[in-house]
């Protein structure tokens, strides 16, 4: 994940994606390239076509932040793409070291105990953290029973990008299996952004890429996104479908991570779904009574 490489990939993908009629431009003939011209995108912008040139070439450093607001309105970029064109600006100072991803932590991140108390607080839905990376790194016992096929994975910290693109059980679980590859895909392109020199990052990116032609197809696409609400269905292997609201908070006491509630419509199949799947989570953690 090269800096100039990142930039000039992004640029040239997002500047594909607008055609001139949607730029409010005349579409002429003879054009030889998707989208865009370079020289369209520097006059939207207001920079010469030998300034953007250099630009879409990587060396975002030291751009200022007008000209940047300037190439993202050219572009029409939305929040979560302009934010990671600023991203890779910010990265760009330091591209010299992006070449080799700083060292892991050796330390694991635990919960606090308060994180703990107040994810097991939530009682109707699942309650989880995760990283940028996608890893599970602490739930309340719906969050476990909900996601029990990816805590079923080989010991390391569950991982939802992992299970999607590797665990077959992925396609059952997400009925839209297709958009939720897309979703996870475009939150790991934002994490690479905001933290390129992320080894473990680098790593996931490795192996995702190595074993799925999916993963790879959509990486290469560059897309990101701001994953916060929405609605999403599943359909669990021990209670069916569940059609479920979600929420994810960005935690100001942890920079990088995420907390996100699941929740079902009261008095919806859903909701019924979710208090019979409580049960099961509860009935997994009784001890054995049965007398030998």
């Amino acid at each position: 994940m090269d800096n100039r490489t990142e930039v000039r990939e992004f640029l040239v993908s997002r500047r594909a994606k607008i055609s001139p009629e949607r730029a409010g431009l005349p579409a002429g003939t003879n054009r030889r390239v998707p989208g865009l011209r370079r020289a369209e995108v520097a006059a939207l912008s207001g920079v010469s076509i030998e300034y953007y040139a250099k630009l879409e070439r990587g060396a975002l450093a030291g751009v200022s932040t007008s000209v940047l607001d300037a190439i993202a309105r050219a572009l029409q970029l939305d929040d979560a793409e302009r934010a990671h064109l600023f991203d890779l600006a910010r990265a760009a100072e330091g591209s010299r070291t992006l070449m080799r991803p700083r060292r892991r932590r050796t330390r694991q991140w635990t919960p606090h105990p308060s994180l703990q108390w107040t994810l097991d607080a939530v009682t109707e839905g699942p309650a989880f953290v995760r990283n940028g990376r996608m890893d599970l790194l602490a739930g309340n016992q719906l969050a476990r029973a909900f996601y029990d096929q990816v805590y079923a994975q080989p010991p390391r910290p569950p991982n939802l990008a992992r299970f999607t693109f590797l665990d077959p059980a992925a396609r059952d679980f997400y009925p839209d299996w297709e958009t939720a590859a897309d979703i996870v895909v475009a939150i790991l392109r934002t994490e690479a952004g905001r933290d390129p020199h992320d080894k473990d990052l680098h790593d996931l990116v490795g192996e995702l890429s190595t074993r799925s032609a999916g993963f790879r197809t959509r990486w290469g696409a560059h897309d990101v996104r701001h994953h916060g609400t929405g609605t999403k269905t599943y359909r669990h292997h021990v209670v069916g479908e569940l059609t479920l609201a979600y929420e994810g908070l960005e935690m100001a006491a942890e920079p990088g991570l995420t907390l996100t509630i699941y929740a079902a419509e009261p008095g919806s199949p859903s909701a019924d779904a979710l208090r019979l799947l409580a049960s099961w989570a509860a009935s997994q953690q009784q001890p054995d009574t049965v007398d030998r």
